[in-house]
């Protein structure tokens, strides 16, 4: 069997490539227009696509377009913002409170994914041990959404600083269904050449070749084509 059988053209690798490295946590430069409703069709059937554990699929998706909704979420950010903004002092404290990091208000679309952990009973397939796999399968239908929507050209940003107790409430959860991630969704202005909070100079990217360990943590990795490789392709 040829191994190459199985893989994507390489215009297509380079398109999911491309969309690895330019996806981007947009804030500042969301377009009010609209996002049509076939291409959130897609993006949501991105998302229902994601792995799950024991096919689990504990997502949902709440899709909010209403003003006074996402005016009270806005509320939450901004209480809980001034909370975080008190961690830091000095220079780091004034950095911070230039950060835009939300764009609740500015996108047209925000949307909640949340995670039902009740789904499938008591007895999940491949859940008996690690119990926050299905929350760890949220995310996964997060990163789905999130490369297929810079495919589209769609700007998303996840915005984590919000109690979630409150967000629960405002979106009126159940008891069992816990608010994951809330998004921002919208078209942009542009797509920043690097990640924002690299740009405004918070943190850097970590080189690769500190994170990549052979055998067991910290030990060095061995395999010199590989750390060859990963020397040539450090973006």
């Amino acid at each position: 069997m040829n191994t190459s059988d199985n893989r994507f053209s390489e215009a297509e690798r380079n398109g999911l490539y491309r969309a690895i490295h330019e996806r981007r946590d947009v804030r500042s430069q969301f377009l009010s227009d609209p996002v049509p409703p076939e291409v959130l069709a897609r993006l949501l059937q991105a998302a229902h696509h994601a792995p799950s554990v024991g096919f689990m699929q504990p997502w949902d998706f709440i899709v909010i377009d209403s003003l006074e909704v996402r005016q009270a979420v806005r509320e939450i950010f901004e209480q809980e913002n001034q909370k975080a903004a008190e961690n830091y002092a000095g220079e780091r404290a004034d950095l911070y409170r230039h950060l835009k990091l939300e764009g609740i208000l500015e996108s047209p679309i925000n949307l909640c994914i949340t995670c039902n952990r009740s789904r499938g009973g008591p007895h999940v397939l491949g859940r008996n041990t690690i119990l926050e796999t299905d929350l760890f399968s949220v995310c996964l239908a997060v990163q789905n959404l999130w490369l297929a929507a810079r495919a589209e050209g769609i700007g998303v940003g996840w915005v984590s600083i919000l109690d979630q107790e409150r967000l629960a409430e405002t979106l009126e959860l159940p008891d069992d269904v816990y608010p994951v991630a809330y998004l921002c969704l919208g078209y942009v202005t542009e797509f920043l050449p690097r990640p924002e909070l690299e740009v405004k100079g918070w943190r850097s990217r970590l080189p690769i070749h500190e994170l990549v360990h052979g055998n067991g943590w910290g030990q060095p990795l061995e395999n010199g084509p590989l750390k060859t490789a990963l020397d040539e392709q450090e973006v």
